[in-house]
């Protein structure tokens, strides 16, 4: 069973915030240096078959995953980082990895006044037009923004940011659906008023 790719949840929060904390109080390390040391894992098991599954198979002993981990890791990242590791291991939770990194990644972020934004498309933005929506919510946040921008060939037209856990959706879709709903209430009231008449004459 590989890594799941999910978005941050509570539990994640949980495990994010101290591996945050820790790394704040420790010499020699950073939260993020942590958060860097993690991604390049993540970047190495998406890579690399054999190392996603000791991270997520179910099947391997607590114990001589630890052992594998140990060689693999001990003197190629901080302590910290390796003892996080160690300790989703033995509470069964490196499967988890990915939304905690998620969760941490956001915390560090927060923490440098900078917050990553997802940007949803029908095409590919111009540069430009990306500097465009980048000022306007670095301007409306209060905060440096960072664009990730995709392009979704099921929209079609408009904009949809993601934010965390917020989807701000500008979509075509989304108007059409606006529109429909609206057309449904709407109508279905001129409908109740006609009967309604029809009734009183």
């Amino acid at each position: 069973m590989p890594l799941i790719e999910t978005k941050p949840d509570a539990l994640a929060k949980v495990y994010a915030h101290a591996v945050f904390e820790a790394a704040e109080q420790a010499e020699g390390t950073s939260p993020e240096v942590v958060l860097g040391q993690l991604e390049d894992l993540l970047e190495i098991a998406r890579d690399n078959r054999s190392f996603n599954e000791l991270l997520a198979s179910r099947l391997i002993d607590s114990e001589k995953r630890d052992e594998s981990l140990v060689r693999m890791l001990e003197g190629k990242c901080d302590q910290l980082t390796c003892s996080f590791i160690r300790q989703l291991n033995a509470k069964g939770r490196l499967g988890h990895l990915i939304p905690i990194v998620g969760a941490l990644d956001e915390l560090v972020q927060s923490r440098f006044g900078r917050i990553e934004v997802d940007v949803f498309t029908a095409s590919p933005m111009s540069p430009e037009a990306l500097d465009g929506v980048k000022h306007k919510l670095s301007e409306s946040l209060g905060k440096e923004v960072i664009i990730h921008p995709y392009t979704d060939s099921t929209m079609l037209g408009g904009i949809k940011i993601r934010m965390g856990d917020q989807l701000i959706d500008a979509s075509v879709q989304a108007d059409l659906r606006t529109l429909r709903d609206n057309l449904l209430r709407n109508g279905g009231a001129r409908v109740r008023g006609q009967s309604g008449g029809m009734i009183d004459s």
